[in-house]
């Protein structure tokens, strides 16, 4: 189904038909808010958008009865794609930026749309080892007594030296 742009006041009688979904011309002009067009405005509107395939006709003796065809979600889909196209690059993540720079979104918002079981945690950062400066700053105890040996034997010879 081929879906044609539609001018802002198109929109707006499609927002009441799209409520209606079936209806006639009195109809329109019962609902139609304040203030209300003039019923050849309404008819001029309504034919217009037979013609761009928005609503069927069907003639009952001497009126007709209009049927929406274009479903309003198509015509939503239709438009956030001409959208996407035109102004974010075909970028759904463009779309989503700018959603979230205008305050128009939050991250909340989406927390209820995705089912996806991520938690997101810092990344686990490995300490650098230093083995030269770990071994000056710890000796191993191996070295520690060795060092204290040699110092051992060292006051031993000075003992011996002293002595004579």
């Amino acid at each position: 189904m081929k879906i044609n742009h539609l001018t802002a006041a198109e929109e707006n009688f499609m927002k009441l038909f799209w409520k209606m979904e079936s209806f006639y011309l009195k109809d329109v002009m019962e609902q139609h808010p304040e203030p209300k067009p003039h019923q050849n405005t309404v008819s001029t509107y309504l034919k217009i958008l037979v013609e761009k395939g928005y609503l069927s006709t069907v003639k009952e003796g001497r009126i007709f009865k209009y049927t929406v065809i274009v479903p309003f979600e198509e015509y939503r889909k239709f438009l956030l794609k001409e959208l996407t196209h035109n102004f974010f690059n075909d970028s759904g993540k463009e779309i989503l930026e700018f959603l979230f720079s205008e305050k128009l979104l939050t991250q909340d918002d989406l927390k209820g749309y995705f089912d996806l079981k991520i938690e997101i945690k810092p990344a686990k950062v490995e300490e650098p080892k230093f083995e030269v400066a770990e071994e000056i700053l710890n000796p191993k105890k191996e070295k520690k007594v060795k060092i204290s040996k040699e110092k051992e034997k060292d006051k031993e010879k000075k003992k011996k030296k002293k002595k004579p």
